[in-house]
């Protein structure tokens, strides 16, 4: 299957990514990946590699990029407990440093770079998010109501904006969060505010999952978890972006 590492064009610079697609001369519908915090790695490239295996082109930047390419911070080959407090404390500055004017100007970069690849075709596009990506992919979606037909979000931050944010939302929502992040009273509040602003979505809680549970190289992965959360993202996309 065909792989890129790309640059980017930014207001702030250029954002190297990776890139890849289905090996038939085609055109496909893109999608926009976004990294958890970590950034892109060899689990993202994989996960990566598994959508575009269904008819995809996918976009996975790395978020930091204004701090040097990824990965910005080195990361061990699985990140345990023992490991994790040195790596969150590295990424955790990146993440505050990356402020809601930085992800709008990147996310308009991102989607026109995305829609200018020739093995992308002229629909509507999706957004994808894991984490801190989550929100961004979120973000992404508000701020493009014309061009993002469907978004998800896993294990994130999703609640972060408030409601402002959902009335913004045109597109097809999932959001697959960890029931180690949130109760039902809390998942009954957010489904709340999604129904207040007429979104079309599902939101659930994944069962015996923490945070990070899509990503196999952290304690926190959930086999189960993951593959419910395929189960949730490929029929979005096949209904929004016209493979079925």
């Amino acid at each position: 299957m065909p792989s890129k590492t790309l640059l980017i064009p930014t207001a702030d610079g250029q954002a190297d990514a990776f890139a890849v697609f289905p090996d038939r001369g085609d055109q496909f519908p893109g999608v926009l990946m976004y990294a958890d915090g970590f950034g892109i790695r060899p689990v993202l490239r994989e996960m990566a590699r598994e959508l575009a295996g269904h008819g995809y082109y996918v976009l996975v930047p790395n978020l930091f990029y204004r701090h040097g390419p990824a990965p910005v911070v080195e990361l061990p080959e699985h990140i345990g407990e023992a490991a994790r407090p040195q790596v969150m404390a590295q990424v955790m500055p990146l993440i505050h440093a990356h402020t809601a004017e930085r992800v709008l100007r990147d996310t308009d970069a991102y989607l026109g770079f995305l829609t200018a690849q020739p093995e992308v075709g002229a629909g509507p596009l999706a957004v994808t998010g894991y984490c801190i990506g989550g929100l961004l992919a979120m973000r992404t979606a508000a701020a493009h109501p014309g061009r993002v037909a469907a978004v998800a979000a896993f294990h994130g931050p999703v609640g972060a904006d408030g409601p402002d944010l959902f009335s913004k939302l045109t597109a097809q929502v999932h959001l697959g969060h960890a029931e180690g992040d949130l109760t039902p009273e809390a998942l009954a509040e957010l489904n709340q505010a999604l129904d207040t602003s007429g979104v079309s979505y599902t939101s659930e809680i994944y069962p015996g999952t923490v945070h990070g549970f899509t990503m196999s190289d952290t304690d926190a992965f959930d086999a189960p978890g993951l593959n419910r959360h395929w189960d949730r993202l490929l029929p979005l996309l096949d209904r929004t972006l016209g493979q079925s």
